[in-house]
């Protein structure tokens, strides 16, 4: 897609990163999603199995979400239905912004593999919330009824706490390889790049569901004391850092911008490998605006990476960035604005 800044190309790609994941990247507010002047919004689209799939957004009642018509009742029931991968300018952040982005990003990739993973996160942020308010509430209450009270938490949080370490630990392990592999294509074999998880429980010897459970039970009880004095639970996935190394540094602190949009790149085409392979089926990549802060070389070599084996949907002010044979296999289509603010596609 091509047009002037403002005439709404990212708003397009939005769209679809909507129906593919039922989360916004500009957006927290379902309500900032709705044009306005207007009480309601509906996506709709037909994927590649002929299913239709919509996305509808009232304000003052929510999102519904419908497949061939039918109302699901269940917003998770339509992940699936149409997978992509979307990378926009806000994504930069996800290299040197706080580490709840980067956990975001993983939780995603994984969400994509395994829909159900979603209530596991929302597990989790409830008894965490619940856990800082017994504090509030109990903490001139007699210690053996507050300590009764804080085991049991730590049982379910422990459960929940595992069963994410063990899902994030595994999806990065997979990506490690695709992203490097892509961060050198991508950079002409003159960058490494390497991915760690850096877990917010201490989590010992190999991966095993019962083992980690209890150790991570002992750490909750072991930092009550901490807890208390500060207010704040200092063990489980909400501490997990996600580490980008460039060339054995820490990209956050020392890569270029266009090292760090490249390192992006290198991620989102890393999740759509990833994703590709499982399901055989490549989901959708969604570039909007991808070559600010890219030099040409980086440009030619993502077009030429991902033109030929992918669907992809790309925005952009201008054509001079596409070259080769890829712009002449492409479908271009000209966004403007109508005098009446409607918009104009050719």
């Amino acid at each position: 897609m091509i047009g002037p800044n403002g005439v709404g190309k990212s708003n397009l790609l939005e769209a679809v990163e909507l129906l593919g994941s039922l989360r916004s990247h500009r957006c927290t507010n379902d309500h900032d999603l709705v044009c306005w002047h207007h009480d309601s919004a509906i996506i709709s689209a037909i994927n590649g199995d002929d299913e239709k799939i919509a996305l509808e957004f009232k304000k003052g009642f929510g999102r519904r979400v419908y497949k061939n018509g039918k109302h699901l009742s269940r917003h998770l029931d339509l992940l699936g239905s149409l997978r992509c991968v979307g990378f926009s300018a806000l994504d930069l952040t996800l290299v040197r912004g706080e580490p709840a982005l980067r956990r975001h990003w993983l939780d995603r990739v994984v969400q994509q593999l395994e829909p159900i993973y979603g209530e596991l996160t929302t597990r989790f942020s409830r008894l965490l919330r619940q856990r800082n308010q017994l504090w509030k509430n109990w903490k001139n209450s007699p210690k053996h009824d507050l300590d009764v009270l804080l085991d049991a938490f730590d049982v379910q949080m422990a459960l929940v706490s595992t069963r994410i370490h063990r899902r994030r630990s595994r999806a990065l392990k997979h990506l490690q390889p695709l992203a490097s592999a892509w961060q050198q294509r991508l950079s002409k074999s003159q960058e490494d790049l390497e991915l760690n998880y850096l877990p917010g429980s201490v989590l010992e010897g190999e991966e095993d569901e019962l083992g980690w459970r209890l150790c991570i039970e002992k750490q909750l009880a072991d930092q009550r004391a901490d807890e208390e004095r500060l207010g704040v639970c200092k063990v489980g996935p909400h501490r997990d850092e996600i580490s980008f190394l460039l060339n054995g540094v820490q990209a956050r602190k020392f890569a270029s911008a266009g090292q760090q949009r490249t390192i992006v790149l290198s991620l989102k085409l890393a999740e759509l490998e990833f994703v590709g392979e499982m399901y055989n089926d490549p989901p959708v990549l969604v570039l909007d605006d991808v070559f600010a802060e890219l030099d040409p070389i980086r440009q030619l070599l993502l077009l030429e990476a991902v033109g030929s084996d992918h669907q992809c949907l790309i925005s952009a002010t201008h054509l001079e960035a596409f070259e080769g044979d890829w712009r002449k296999e492409s479908q271009i289509l000209n966004l403007g604005l109508q005098q009446n603010g409607n918009l104009e596609v050719n």
